[in-house]
Order: structure tokens, then sequence, then C-alpha cells
């Protein structure tokens, strides 16, 4: 079986050119028009990044997607779902208003902005998930289904449950309503290791689902409330937050490459990894740490599995920059994700999805200058 093909700029530019129109030509050499995207409605999925994180995509290079895909006659919109964890984007209103902030507004991105799963985040559709080892069905966005096309635009950046974050991801637990994400997150839920909480309630603060109580200055997480978002593992400075990683990890992975088939399955679509300020954890966060390797470049095809295979491993061969985080995480050899969040295990993602026929891992890499 011959080898999906990657294409890959890296980001090196010369006077008169741009970095836009060298993603431009990418999308051109791997054959987006071949879609037949005319006169089609066109997802773009893409997080628009939490209000105060600066490692997100710029809009510039959505507008330079939705600029190629109304060239071919298409109908493209950006679109992301809500989110279970407290923060700016938890329901329609709100994230909007923090997509606005971060510049994604239809003159700067080119196309119109809908939060796929409506005001509440209630708004979806049970789609059944061909192949699915684990699921049946998958709860996605209307917005998103009602789409005839989807390409996603992905940051890929570290994530301190799966690993990694890219194009499987975004389309998997992007796509998801908060119902949706709720089913790929339920199988593992946090834990409090009480002789080293201090009673800080900085965890509190972060739970959408007021399943954290505290008696006697110790946290406790009541189980049948906890979505098990992990929002509260990211905000526990002193570790005191744990979780059945060995379990929990490998099959919120796997849920989420059954989700992104759901979302892919049965109609054109087309990734595209923008591997630049590389953070260490997911642009979810209010903050973003300093990147961890240099700008590498974009990589793109219609092989969700593959583009992602073909980031990660241009991450790990590159050298990790003085000063990030990689810095304070001995170990992991040179997996660099793996040293930065050793509870993780991001190739559990690439094996389920290419096991349901997501894609393959095995790619050949074709470089546009």
């Amino acid at each position: 079986m011959a080898k999906s093909e990657v294409f890959f700029t890296d980001m090196r530019c010369g006077l008169g050119d741009s970095l836009l129109n060298k993603l431009g030509r990418v999308l051109d050499k791997a054959r987006l028009g071949s879609l037949g995207l005319d006169r089609k409605f066109v997802a773009i999925k893409i997080h628009f990044g939490e209000p105060g994180n600066l490692a997100f995509l710029r809009p510039n290079f959505a507008k330079a997607v939705a600029d190629r895909i109304r060239g071919l006659g298409g109908l493209p919109f950006l679109t992301d779902c809500g989110t279970l964890y407290v923060g700016r984007r938890t329901h329609a209103l709100a994230h909007l208003e923090a997509a606005q902030e971060n510049g994604f507004w239809p003159a700067s991105a080119g196309c119109q902005v809908i939060i796929g799963d409506g005001l509440k985040g209630t708004d979806d559709v049970e789609v059944p998930i061909e192949g699915g080892l684990i699921l049946k069905t998958a709860l996605i966005g209307r917005a998103i289904m009602d789409a005839d096309a989807v390409v996603s635009l992905n940051h890929f950046k570290g994530h301190e449950l799966t690993g990694f974050g890219g194009a499987i991801k975004n389309l998997g637990m992007g796509s998801g309503s908060r119902a949706g994400k709720m089913a790929m997150h339920n199988d593992g839920k946090p834990k409090v290791d009480p002789s080293l909480c201090v009673g800080c309630r900085v965890c509190a603060k972060f739970c959408a689902q007021k399943a954290i109580s505290f008696q006697k200055r110790k946290a406790s997480i009541d189980q049948g409330l906890c979505a098990g978002c992990g929002r509260c593992l990211g905000t526990c400075n002193n570790n005191a937050i744990v979780i059945d990683w060995d379990s929990a990890n490998d099959g919120l992975n796997r849920k989420m490459a059954e989700y992104a088939k759901a979302v892919v399955q049965g109609r054109p679509c087309f990734h595209v990894n923008v591997v630049n300020q590389v953070s260490p954890f997911c642009d979810c966060h209010s903050e973003n740490d300093a990147a961890v390797v240099p700008d590498l470049g974009i990589f793109a095809g219609p092989d969700p599995v593959a583009v992602d295979a073909a980031s990660i491993e241009a991450v790990n061969r590159a050298v990790a920059l003085a000063g990030s985080i990689v810095d304070e995480r001995p170990g992991g050899g040179g997996d660099l994700f793996k040293r930065i969040h050793p509870g993780t295990d991001w190739r559990s993602q690439l094996e389920h999805a290419e096991k349901i026929g997501l894609g393959r891992r095995d790619y050949r890499l074709v470089t546009v200058r």
C-alpha cells in the first residue's frame, strides 16, 4: 500500500515572499482543489485560543486557507465547539467574544465565524462511528456536521492529557459538543493526594462541574460530578491531583481518534498543521509557556494521521530550546513530549486512529519551496 503524502514547507521566506504565500503553495501542491469544493459549505475547524494565551494560530493563517477555498468556489466558515472547563469559551456568546478578542473577525479571517454546537453547547448530532471499537456514536456540533467538507487548521503543540495536540485532537475533541467532550473524558477521573494538598483552593476555581469541595483544608473530588476534563491537573502547583494514567490517558486518545473519524468519514477533508510557537500545553490555557523547539514549518495533506505523524517526528528531531520547560523535565530521551508529560503516551492516538481506518502513520514527505 502506498504511503500517505504529507506536504511540507519550512518557515524560511526570501525577500518578496511570505509564509502565507508558502501556505498557499502547499495547499495547491497538496491538491486542495481536487476535493470539489465549488458551492460547498466548508467548515474550517480551528482553535480560537483562550484569551491571555498568545501561542494560538494568528487569524492570518485562517484567512489564507479561507481565501483559497473561496477561490475554489467554496463557502468557508471558521468553527469550534464549547468547552467543559472554566474559561471564556463555555457558551457561544463568550466563545465569540474570545475569538474576536484574539482577532478572528470576518474581515481578518476571510469568512464568518460559527460556534459549532450552538448557544449552550447542546446543538449536536449523534453520528455513527464507522469502525468504532470503543464508541458506537459520537456527539458532534451540528454546524460542523452540516458542512459538506472539513478542513482542520491546527496549531501543533503539547498537551497535558494526550501528549500532543494536532489534527486528530482538533477534529475529535474540538468538534465534540459539551456532551461529546464529557463522553470522551469520562473514563479517567482525578483524585486528590491529601498528603500533598495545601488547601489553596485554586483547583476549585477551574472546575466547571463544581466537583471539588474542601474538608479540613483538604480538597476532595466528587467522582459523580467530575467530567474528567483534567483542568485541575494543570492548575495544581503541588502535584496533589493525580489520575490513573494507564487507563485514562490511552482511553481518551482512542476515543478522541474515534470522534475524529466521525467528523471526517464520508466527506472531503484536508488537514494543516502549523508547527510554530510549540507550547508545552494546550491553547485552552489562558497563558502559554515558552516554545520548546524552534518554529519548524507547515505540514498538510488529506490524511490527518500522516500529518500528525510527520509533525511529531519533526518535533522530536528538533533541538529543544534552552530555558524552556524541557530543561526542568529530565528523562524521556528523544521523545520531547514524553519528556514534558511523562504520564502520557501520544502514540496511542496514532495507533488507534490507524486501526480504525482514519489514516496511516506511514507517510512520504513532499517538500514545497
